[in-house]
């Protein structure tokens, strides 16, 4: 029976780990202003909770700056440049964690 358990938590391992590297590359890829169309995905927005709430633009912002684009990210959501750090730092770390290399500053996060 823990055969079987260990099997399945070591494909969900892998699948998870090899998530957490082409997530990354895929956007990367993707054009910078490929979530610029379209109707608004937000929530917040869709729902008339409000017409401008914290959120709005981030993902269109982080897409921006990961293709260096700073200047759109600025105009869609200038948190992104506080988010999108923070963000790629807890990639990191979930990623080190897969791979069991954390370092110990990494940890405590």
């Amino acid at each position: 029976m823990t055969n079987r358990r260990d099997k399945i938590i070591k494909i969900r391992r892998v699948v998870f780990t090899t998530l957490l590297i082409f997530v990354p590359i895929i956007l990367i890829i993707l054009p910078k202003d490929f979530f610029d169309q379209g109707q608004s995905l937000s929530l917040f927005v869709l729902f008339g909770v409000g017409e401008y709430v914290y959120s709005t633009g981030m993902t269109r912002a982080i897409m921006h700056l990961i293709h260096l684009d700073f200047e759109s990210a600025w105009s869609y959501n200038k948190l992104s440049f506080i988010v999108f750090p923070l963000l790629s730092l807890l990639w990191l770390k979930m990623f080190l964690d897969q791979i069991g290399k954390t370092p110990k500053l990494l940890r405590k996060l």
